[in-house]
């Protein structure tokens, strides 16, 4: 009894996979300092070393996550599953190249969730553009990645008209 239950641990797995968009980097704020748009006249008189600490800081939490919402729009169990998320996950990945896909598999089932959302109200946004392609689109709360600020907005407006 011992043998055979040591044998089954020996051979449990993890039952997730997740494929992860390489990360967004906003250029916008790319080597701009917010202490260049400081009136003239106002000096600002800064230690080296809070510059360090902040530098230090963002490198320490830059894939730190935080609860916010995504849109999940495929979530099934069935035979052909895999495949079927593969190829909604890339269908979705060209029509909106700008949003992040995850897909990953909890026994049993497959899933694809889109975005990284700190509001359901941003969710709200995408499903509603993305209705008519995707119609069992939903909102999940889960741990997201930092959204760029800003970003959000442009995904809702850059959505292509769906063609049904």
């Amino acid at each position: 009894m011992l043998a055979a239950l040591v044998s089954v641990a020996a051979y449990a797995q993890k039952d997730t996979l997740t494929r992860k968009s390489p990360a967004l980097v906003d250029t916008s704020v790319v080597g701009y300092s917010i202490l260049s748009t400081m009136p003239k006249g106002v000096k600002i008189n800064q230690s080296s070393d809070i510059a360090r600490a902040l530098s230090r800081h963002i490198g320490m939490n830059h894939s730190r996550r935080i609860s916010g919402y995504r849109v999940r729009i495929y979530f099934d169990n069935q035979q052909n599953s895999r495949a079927t998320s593969e190829a909604i996950e890339s269908k979705f990945a060209a029509m909106y190249p700008g949003i992040p896909t995850y897909r990953s598999y909890q026994a049993p089932f497959f899933k694809v969730t889109v975005g990284d959302f700190r509001s359901y109200s941003e969710a709200q946004s995408l499903v509603n553009a993305i209705k008519k392609t995707f119609p069992a689109a939903f909102i999940v709360k889960e741990k997201i990645h930092f959204p760029i600020i800003g970003s959000v907005e442009s995904h809702a407006a850059k959505a292509p008209e769906d063609k049904r």
